[in-house]
Parts: C-alpha cells; structure tokens; sequence
C-alpha cells in the first residue's frame, strides 16, 4: 500500500502541476462562499476552481442530517445585506438550517459607568424586516457545501481539497528572477517563465493557478507569498464566547450589549431559551471565565449585564484568589437585590440560568488591516485582509462584502475578455473595499478605547454623547443602514 502511495505521488510530481483558473485556499465561510458563488454566477461559472482546506470538513458534511443537539459556540451576526448576497448570489440561504438561526430587530448599548447612558437601535429603519440574523458558522459552512453539491448535480464543477494542507507557493517567474539575482546574470527564461503561483500540496500534487484567492485567515500564506503587508495591534485582551440558556425565551427580539472598562460585554439572541455571548476581557478576567465553576459563569455574566464597576472588581478580586469562590452566588444576587425589579425587568437582559457544557472558549483580539488586498495573480479576503474588534459583530459580514466584491470584479474581467489574475482585473476589488473596510475597523477601534476607560471626563463626554444620539432617530437611522449595507 505504501509503495502504491509513493508510485500515485511520483506519478504527480512527474505530471507537473495542474492548471486551474481560481485556486482558493481557506474553507472557512469567506472561501467556501467565494467559490459558491463563482460557481452560481452565469458569468463565472465556467472557470475551472479549486479550493484547499487544511482540516477535514467531514463533520460540516454531517451538520445538515445530524446537528448537534446544542448550538456551537462560534456564532455570528448577519447583516441584512450578507443575507440578499446569500439568497439571491450565492443561493446557499435555502440550504441553511431554518431551525438554528434567529432573527433580531433591536440592539440596546449601554454604559457600566452611568446606567442612564443607552442607545436603542430599532432595525424598521432599513425596512428588510429585521436588523441582523444569529447563526453558526458551521450552519452557514453547511450551506454553502449543499450549494456547491447542487452545482455539481446540474453539471457546474468545482473541486474541493479537504485535510490537504499548503506546503509552499512559488512560481516559476520568482524562481527564475532569484537565480538571475544569485548568478548576476539575466537567464532568458525570465521573460517567458509563466508568472502563475504554483501551490504545492501535502498530498504530493501542484496546482497552477490563474487567480490564487488567500480566504486562509490571520496568517495568511498568500499573503505572505505576495508580499503584502499587514498593519495593525494587539489589544491586551481576549474574547470569550459561550453559548448560555436564559431563565426563558425572550420574546422581545433584542441583542444586548453593556460596555465594561475591561471590555464590551454582547448576549445575543437565539432560538428558544438559547443565547450566545461574547465577552471583551482583560487576559487575568478571561481565565477567571474559563476556569471557574459551570454554576459560578451564568451569575458573572447577570452581574457584568447589571452591577457596577466597584461590585464587579470586588467579585473579581475573590475568584482571582479561587476561582470556584461558591461565595459569589450569594454576593451576586444580594447586591442584585437593590436594583428595582421592574428595572431590571425592562432596561436589562433576561437572566442567564446555566452554560452549555464544554461551550466556552477564548481567543486573542486584535487589528490588523493588508495594505492592500490585491497584487498580481493574488486576491485576500476575509481574516486574511482585515481582522477586528468583535464588538460591532463585523468580522463574517466584512468578509461576504470582501467575496461580493471580488466576485464582480471577476465577473467584468470575464465579460471583458481580460485576464482575470492581471491587476487591471482585481485593483477594483481594493478601491472598492478597502477604504469601507478601514472606516468601519476605524470606528471599532475608537469604540474600544473610549469605552475602556474610567477617566471621568471621558465617561461624562460619552455619556452625554450616548443619551443625546439616543434622541436622534435620524442619526440612528443613519448609523444602521450604513452597518446593514441598506
């Protein structure tokens, strides 16, 4: 068997590598909507593609006959307009699970410092119904791969590549350049040397490539292979997300967010009595988060949505010394108790009663933006271009614009007859989506700081920014439409 495996891998190597126009590397939802939609488009379709997946997508595969009985924890919002680009570009929102995902009209933010300080966004502003949609990447993932296999049904093909990793990207053009740069001397196959990256894979095959698509997130190997850089910062803090039950269903619709000095706090509706949440912390606040008891997170996060920063600090402070301080579920509800019940029944979220078990988890949060997600032959899109704070809930929507755009670019180079890896073709796509990206990663960015502080003039100054945006429902409005791309 081992000897027929490296008899098929000689095979390859001797073949030399297979010629494909879009190489996409990455099987995330910004990938696997790429190809989807290049596949859906009358235009695109046609091109012969490919994507490279590092890790098996078996268990994506099995999403759609055999859910978990749970939610998972890697939950996202989606604006409306990554909902049109899915149903009516993609096609891929008939095969998302309707069961598990949530529709929201409202989103209410509000201030640790001041309680007073609250802005409530009404989504019948942009008139789609609905202001954002909770749902699990691997239910979006799902979707997309029942796409592609509708796709194959009707005669429209595609490859993809899973448990297959990346081992280089080259091409004979740079080859040829290094060695005449070595040698001094310039070798004549520099002229004619094809400039198409050539990916080398681990099951001992190359394809070369037209378009080589980098949707393969932070650090990005095609972006490392095109040279472009990357900009941007760690923020010293790292989100937790856990998927949470709630005391019952809430029937009102809204997406809640507190902002705390060690980082906005987000619960987000689900289906039922479910929730997820995603918590801004400090490294010190995250591991208390991981580490302590599943009885003792449910009441840390009703006392992060309703205490004050002093009582926080104090609970705080015990679970630092254990962080299964069985204390705490007293203290919490005891200082609860001089909230008013109707205050806490009208201006706060419903209580979280328990975690799901195994749902919690934590990762570093950072920015950084490409300088530019386009160079010859080379597209980014998605972690691989941008990355952002979460507390905006962008991250997945960014990338679907990031795939639209690309998309349409592709699609006037093929309608032009152009060659769709020249920059001609994909500089567009830059001009079109990154200064968007920037503003928005900008405005993030200026959010985290402002509200991660406890200077009092700073917290008077956006305090009374936050209740006087609160009474202009234009500006709102404003705010809204251009988050949900309406």
């Amino acid at each position: 068997m081992l000897f027929k495996r490296l008899l098929a891998t000689a095979a390859k190597s001797v073949q030399g590598p297979v010629l494909q126009d879009v190489v996409i590397i990455g099987g995330g939802p910004a990938g696997l909507s790429l190809l989807a939609a290049l596949k859906s488009s009358s235009i695109t379709r046609n091109l012969k593609c490919t994507l490279v997946e590092g890790s098996s997508l078996e268990g994506i595969r099995e999403f759609a006959d055999s859910p978990p009985e749970e939610y998972t924890n890697r939950v996202v919002s989606l604006t409306p307009k990554s909902v049109e680009f899915m149903q009516s570009k993609i096609g891929n929102w008939e095969f998302m699970n309707q069961d598990r995902i949530k529709f929201y009209n409202n989103i209410i933010a509000y201030d640790s410092q001041d309680r007073t300080s609250r802005i409530v966004f009404d989504g019948s502003a942009i008139e789609a119904g609905f202001l954002a949609v909770m749902a699990e990447n691997v239910n979006i993932q799902s979707s997309l791969l029942q796409r592609i296999s509708q796709l194959k049904e009707e005669g429209v093909d595609s490859t993809i590549l899973d448990n297959t990793k990346v081992l280089s990207i080259g091409s004979a053009l740079k080859e040829a350049e290094a060695a005449s740069e070595s040698t001094n001397i310039m070798s004549e196959n520099v002229a004619t040397a094809s400039d198409w990256p050539i990916v080398n894979l681990s099951d001992g095959s190359s394809i070369q490539t037209r378009l080589l698509v980098g949707a393969d997130g932070f650090n990005s190997p095609v972006r490392k292979y095109a040279g472009i850089q990357s900009r941007g910062w760690a923020y010293d803090r790292f989100g937790v997300v856990a998927t949470v039950k709630l005391q019952y269903e809430d029937y009102r619709s809204i997406g809640w967010q507190r902002f705390l000095t060690t980082g906005p706090l987000a619960i987000l509706p689900l289906t039922e009595d479910n929730a997820t949440i995603v918590w801004s912390s400090t490294p010190e606040l995250s591991e208390i988060l991981i580490a302590c008891d599943e009885q003792i997170f449910p009441e840390l996060v009703n006392a992060a949505m309703t205490l004050d920063e002093v009582s926080l600090n104090f609970i705080y402070a015990k679970l630092k010394k254990n962080p299964n301080d069985f204390s705490v579920l007293d203290d919490i509800p005891w200082r609860q108790s001089r909230l008013k019940v109707n205050d806490l029944e009208e201006n706060y979220p419903l209580p979280v009663t328990e975690v799901v078990p195994g749902s919690r988890a934590r990762f570093p949060l950072k920015l950084s933006h490409a300088d530019t997600y386009t160079s010859a032959r080379i597209a980014l899109v998605g972690d691989a271009a941008h990355t952002v704070h979460p507390l905006a809930g962008q991250g997945l929507n960014m990338g679907q614009g990031d795939v639209q755009a690309l998309v349409e670019a592709i699609e006037k180079g093929v309608t032009r007859g152009m060659d769709i890896g020249s920059t001609l073709v994909l500089e567009p796509y830059t001009s079109n989506q990154w200064p968007g990206n920037h503003v928005l990663m900008g405005v993030c960015d200026k959010l985290h700081k402002i509200f991660s502080t406890d200077w009092y003039p700073i917290v008077f100054l956006r305090g009374f920014g936050m209740k006087n945006l609160n009474m202009l429902d234009f500006v709102k409005d404003m705010m809204i439409k251009n988050i949900s791309g309406r």
